[in-house]
């Protein structure tokens, strides 16, 4: 009996250690169904398209098989359900764009700053409060969303990405912006809506190449003139505590409270001032042509009056020309012909000469042909 208790025993920590076993096998066949490829998805692997868009398939973990893409230039994982991304995605060096909005990110995973060639990148709505270090690899980067995240101040990291465009980081804490934030000088586009802020930034007021300001959805109750941007081509100021816009250069387009009326008003204004330049050109144009029409009235008045002076002049002096001409054609007449070579030039003079052979040559002919005749006629006298 103590024996068989023993093997007893002996045999439970067997069955313990065959159940700890199955638990990674379990593991293994749970992670082999997250990686299950939903119905279409190996047909768009298979397919040598640059573009590959597998957004909204409830992927908790990325398939490996798209990490061997290396042709993808633009990849789309949004609406998934990912906390990270394996090491094997920074194999994909050909990737221009890449989307990984609306996943449970608390951080931006680190092969993804290895990604040197990316222009653009999404990271809205995930779990973000800060940037790390490495972003500052990505040189090439021009578009960044990372709006609605937890972003409580403003990630001085982007400061390192010369090229940078676009930030789009509305929909976060933020309740300051840095005082030198206007180093970011290739920026064209901010979008910092639905913050908290209470007072309007002033270093806005430095970064002149603002082409696109979205400041909707803040506390702000005074906003200071704006025409100092001149780049700037859209301010939206919507659902603030304001009854107005404020002022900006005219090819500014405003929205948010008042903006319709305003907009109606400086419409008004430029018509006007378009009217009065377009009359003022025309009354220009009209005391530019005046002096001409004098002018040729006078020039045509003129020339009427010499015509009409010179008519009388030649019908006076008509006959008496008529006679003189006469007389020098008798004289012409009764003069010797000049020698020929002062009459003509050179050239005309050769050519002549030509004529000239030509009629010796008639002559010679007219000659030949009477020695014929006297020939003949001596024939017949001998017959």
């Amino acid at each position: 009996m103590g024996n068989s208790s023993a093997k007893e025993e002996e045999v439970e920590p067997e069955e313990e250690r065959d159940g700890d076993e199955e638990i990674p096998e379990k593991k293994k066949e749970e992670e082999e169904k997250e990686v299950e490829l939903p119905l279409g998805v190996e047909e768009m692997f298979e397919s040598g398209d640059p573009v590959l868009d597998i957004s909204y398939k409830r992927f908790k973990r990325l398939p490996s098989r798209v990490c061997s893409l290396s042709h993808l230039e633009k990849l789309y994982l949004c609406g998934n359900s990912l906390r990270n991304l394996p090491d094997s995605i920074s194999q994909l060096q050909g990737l221009r764009t890449l989307a990984l909005d609306f996943n449970k990110m608390e951080d931006i995973p680190a092969p993804v700053c290895e990604l040197v060639n990316l222009t653009r990148l999404y990271l809205g709505s995930n779990r973000l409060m800060d940037l790390p270090e490495e972003v500052k690899n990505l040189q090439n980067l021009r578009c960044l969303w990372i709006e609605s995240n937890y972003f409580q101040t403003f990630p001085k990291q982007l400061y390192d990405l010369p090229k940078l465009k676009s930030l789009q980081i509305g929909d976060n804490r933020m309740k300051t912006l840095p005082s030198d934030l206007w180093k970011m000088e290739a920026l064209r586009g901010l979008w910092i809506y639905g913050n908290r802020f209470e007072t309007f930034p002033r270093v806005l007021l430095k970064m002149e190449n603002l082409e696109i300001l979205d400041m909707d959805r803040n506390k702000i109750t005074h906003f200071p003139s704006l025409r100092r941007l001149h780049a700037l081509q859209l301010f939206s100021y919507d659902h603030n505590p304001v009854d107005a816009p404020p002022p900006v250069k005219e090819e500014v387009l405003v929205v948010g409270e008042g903006a319709a009326e305003f907009l109606e008003i400086r419409e008004a204004r430029i018509k006007r001032r378009r009217k009065a330049a377009e009359e003022e050109a025309e009354l220009a144009l009209q005391a530019e042509e005046e002096p001409v029409i004098q002018g040729i009235l006078k020039n045509t008045n003129a020339n009427k009056g010499g015509n009409e002076s010179g008519n009388a002049e030649e019908n006076e002096d008509g006959p008496e020309r008529d006679t003189q001409e006469e007389e020098d054609e008798q004289l012409v007449d009764c003069e010797e012909e000049p020698p020929f070579e002062t009459q003509f030039g050179e050239d005309l003079m050769e050519f002549e000469g030509e004529g000239l052979e030509y009629d010796t040559v008639q002559m010679d002919y007219e000659y030949e042909e009477g020695a014929e005749m006297e020939e003949v006629g001596r024939h017949e006298q001998r017959a």
